[in-house]
């Protein structure tokens, strides 16, 4: 299946009587880690909107370097996608509790996961309900998952390997069922599966278009509720190469990069995902009615939004970029890389990261004004993801009308 894309260096997830009594045995032998654990749940969880105590109290639980590789252990608690082999990789700590918050876990919960990855998201999900089914579609990774479930004894976590959209039906039916790969539509076993009044989180859309859907089971049809934009890696098999809306590499372009489209009225900008101290500004664009505008006061703070993109380096060798501009008392973030402007990320096929490329920085202040730039593009890249905003800079920083197009 697939995990939250790889974003190479990024900041693009307490009330324990309340927990299942089904708690894992491993060792909390180190402080360092724990002390890690809590300042991840305080900064990036709880600080960017996470309420439930339980979840809350789960990611302070679960060690999330047990799930990386050890050479990744030292990144294991900032809000990352991490690589865990076979193209995949290991969710933002956000994204996590976002999800298990999301379907409201109960105690007395019988839970469906599509896609084990890691087993991170399952471990987390063990001592919030009763029983975990999670389903891992390749062979390797679903053999290391579980494996590494049973090392740290999460009993109540149950491994297969096959195609998730079938679902577990022998198991069935399930009070909740969260999905961690993206369909164009619902699969209908899962929707068959899933208990009457049970909830299914499920992000849908293109293949860099997606947004979280939580869906209700009612008289036996899905109520739908539309969430927050998100993108995930592309998934393992039939699923992904059936794709209606395929990708189109040699023609990248940005989607709403005027920031005039909001459907569900979230106050967030459509087709941008991983969004962080950014607000939707309807009032004063230079360009059509809305803006963003990003603000930080804490170095190193994350404010940003993120778009991915299909993009073949072999046959598209430069970009040009355009945009309009304004900014106010913005400084450098601690690290070099911590400054305000765009930041596009390359990956080959396997995800690498090969390089980046940037506009920018802006610092200082200056009112409104045209910023363009090309960019030239590593011939291996076959996708690129676009980080905009202060980046760990401080300040505020307003952006309207953001474009790209070829440029041979």
């Amino acid at each position: 299946m697939k995990r939250i894309i790889l974003l190479s260096f990024l900041n693009v997830m307490s009330c324990g009587a309340l927990l299942h009594s089904v708690q894992p045995a491993f060792s909390q032998s180190s402080a360092h880690f724990r002390g890690l654990r809590n300042e991840m749940v305080t900064r990036y969880i709880q600080g960017e909107g996470v309420k439930n105590p339980k979840v809350l109290s789960s990611m302070r639980q679960v060690p999330r370097h047990e799930f990386v590789s050890s050479s990744l252990k030292n990144r294991a608690y900032q809000d990352l996608a991490l690589p865990i082999g076979y193209k995949q990789t290991i969710s933002p700590p956000y994204i996590v509790a976002y999800m298990t918050e999301t379907i409201d876990p109960q105690p007395e919960d019988k839970v469906l996961e599509i896609g084990t990855g890691s087993g991170y998201q399952a471990a987390v999900l063990s001592a919030l309900v009763k029983d975990v089914y999670t389903i891992e579609i390749v062979e390797g990774l679903g053999k290391k998952a579980a494996a590494r479930l049973k090392r740290l004894r999460y009993r109540n976590v149950h491994t297969r390997i096959g195609d998730g959209y079938l679902g577990w039906p022998e198991e069935a039916p399930f009070d909740k069922i969260i999905v961690t790969c993206s369909p164009e539509k619902v699969p209908r076993p899962l929707v068959d599966q899933l208990k009457e009044g049970g909830m299914l989180l499920i992000p849908l859309g293109e293949r860099y278009q997606q947004v979280f859907h939580l869906f209700k089971k009612e008289e036996g049809q899905l109520k739908q509720k539309r969430l927050i934009p998100t993108l995930f890696v592309p998934m393992t098999g039939r699923s992904e190469e059936k794709r209606e809306i395929k990708p189109d590499p040699l023609n990248p372009k940005i989607r709403n990069g005027g920031f005039e489209i909001d459907a569900n009225t979230d106050k967030k900008a459509d087709n941008w995902h991983y969004q962080r101290k950014v607000t939707l500004v309807k009032r004063g664009a230079p360009e059509g009615s809305s803006y963003l505008e990003f603000e930080n006061e804490l170095t190193g703070g994350l404010s940003q939004i993120l778009q991915g993109m299909a993009l073949d380096g072999s046959k598209v060798h430069s970009l040009e970029m355009s945009l309009q501009v304004s900014y106010l008392n913005t400084v450098r973030g601690a690290k070099t890389y911590q400054k305000p402007g765009i930041i596009v990320h390359f990956y080959d096929s396997i995800r690498r990261n090969i390089g980046q490329a940037y506009l920018g920085p802006w610092l200082g202040s200056r009112d409104w004004h045209q910023e363009t730039k090309k960019i030239s593009i590593p011939p291996q890249t076959r996708e690129a993801v676009i980080q905009l905003g202060l980046n760990g800079g401080t300040g505020i920083l307003k952006i309207d009308n953001l474009k790209i197009d070829k440029s041979e």
